[in-house]
């Protein structure tokens, strides 16, 4: 156990351990177990030891009959044979829930940017995707496909690049640090409030479906900056009929 510079014996005490392999260990020493070691020390208050392994066995129980999961603990990612997004590659519940959080605490903690129109609203959806990458569990990232509907893709997968919002995001990530590093957290406070809003109204909340939100992300792409390899975005063409009515005017 090498342990020089040690800070803490509960969060990644060791640089290194050395030792005869004795099979897949459990770090929960890692920093992102910190959510598992402080749920651990809540279900040993409120359930007791006695009942926890009650709990315990039950699971083993079912662990036989239970499937291989599709995705392992991080962090090692098990990604799909296609390239495009699909609803399946993504839990929607936590996609709705990062929305429904975008819209509920925009105007409290995202006032000055709802300012902005069209993509001041559309960069908070943005942040409620990168708040949960700064403070989500390892459990949370079993549908990375999800966080790409925050800023889209150079090859218009899921949607092309929104490059106002992806500046605007990176402007509010930059406040936010510089604003920290003075003592001042209250943006860094409102990231969390995001995050923590959208695990809370996720259990309930409904949306719509992937494919008509990439399909809006498309429609808008021309007025947020749309760009990807294949260029600068442009307004989609109008329906025939709409183009017949047009003319007859």
């Amino acid at each position: 156990w090498l342990s020089e510079g040690l800070k803490s014996f509960v969060e990644q005490p060791h640089a290194a351990i050395e030792g005869a392999n004795q099979g897949e260990i459990i770090n929960l020493t890692d920093r992102r177990a910190d959510a598992s070691r402080k749920g651990q020390l809540d279900l040993l208050q409120d359930l007791g030891p006695d009942r926890i392994l009650r709990e315990f066995a039950a699971l083993e129980r079912d662990v036989a009959a239970a499937p291989e999961p599709d995705q392992p603990m991080l962090p090692h990612l098990v990604m799909p044979a296609h390239h495009d997004v699909r609803e399946s590659d993504v839990v929607m519940r936590r996609l709705h829930g990062n929305m429904a959080a975008a819209a509920e605490r925009g105007p409290a903690d995202f006032s000055e940017l709802l300012l902005v129109p069209g993509v001041g609203a559309r960069t908070v959806r943005a942040l409620a995707l990168v708040a949960e990458v700064l403070h989500g569990a390892p459990c949370r990232f079993s549908d990375p496909g999800r966080f790409s509907l925050a800023h889209g893709g150079k090859d218009r997968h899921p949607f092309p690049v929104p490059l106002k919002v992806y500046d605007e995001t990176i402007g509010v990530l930059k406040s936010a640090v510089y604003k920290a590093r003075l003592g001042r957290d209250e943006e860094i406070g409102a990231l969390k409030r995001l995050d923590d809003q959208s695990r809370q109204v996720e259990r309930y909340v409904t949306g719509p479906s992937l494919k008509e939100i990439v399909a809006g992300e498309f429609d808008q792409s021309h007025l947020l900056g749309g760009r990807s390899v294949f260029g600068w975005e442009t307004a989609p063409e109008a329906p025939a009929d709409a183009k017949q009515i047009k003319q007859k005017r």
